[in-house]
Formats: structure tokens, C-alpha cells, sequence
């Protein structure tokens, strides 16, 4: 973890290592940030993917998820599972780290589908 300035094109470059699933240590890097912060934010999410902790928001970890499961099941069911997290889980836990997420608000979170029975019907359809 490193963060850079890239002056010729001033952007920032993030340059960080990892361990992968091999045990191999492995260097890689990301260019084009318009500003420090993006590619720290950009590094720290790498990371955390990469570590398999759960420190990441809602919606990186469903990014994970994507890349793991897409390609495992059928297209029909893939489309059905996007469309729920889509429009029920990310509206809801999308900004919310994964660390944070209580029972309280998931029961919480059911129990506005249970209010709207269009929204729970979809969801189990």
C-alpha cells in the first residue's frame, strides 16, 4: 500500500501487494484517480476483498458476491437473485458495513417488505 501522484497526468496511482490463494505474493496497481482520497477508498476495498474480512459496505461485498456466483448458476436465476438485491437489500444495506449489519436491522428490514405485500410477494416469487 501505496498511494502515488502521477504528475505527467495528474491522477493518482494506487500500488499494493497480496497474498493469493496460493500463498504467492503478488503486486498490482490501479491508475486514473482524480483525487487521494478515491484511490485510498479504491486501495481499502481491495484489500478488505482480498483479505476476506468483513470491513467492506454492503455494496462491495455484493460486487464480490457478483463475481464469485454469476458465472455459477443459470441466467434465469441470476436475474432473479440481481433483481432482489437490487431493488431490496443495497436500497436498504447498501451504504451499512458488513460488520455492522445487526439481527435488529435485518428484522427491521423484513418488516417493511411485510408492510408493502407487493414487495414481499416479489421477493419469494
Amino acid at each position: 500500500m501505496a498511494v502515488y501522484k502521477e504528475e505527467k497526468t495528474n491522477t493518482w496511482r494506487v500500488l499494493y501487494r497480496y497474498t493469493d490463494w496460493n500463498g504467492e505474493r503478488k503486486q498490482s496497481q490501479k491508475r486514473g484517480f482524480k483525487t487521494k482520497r478515491e484511490a485510498q477508498a479504491w486501495e481499502r476495498e481491495q484489500l478488505n476483498k482480498l483479505g476476506g474480512d468483513l470491513d467492506m459496505t454492503f455494496k462491495s461485498f455484493v460486487q464480490h458476491y457478483t463475481e464469485d456466483m454469476q458465472a455459477r448458476i443459470k441466467e434465469n436465476t441470476w436475474a432473479t437473485k440481481e433483481h432482489i438485491i437490487q431493488t431490496k437489500l443495497i436500497p436498504y444495506f447498501g451504504k451499512l458495513k458488513m460488520c455492522n449489519i445487526t439481527a435488529q436491522q435485518i428484522i427491521t428490514w423484513q418488516n417493511e417488505l411485510t408492510l408493502h405485500p407487493s414487495c414481499l410477494t416479489e421477493l419469494f416469487m
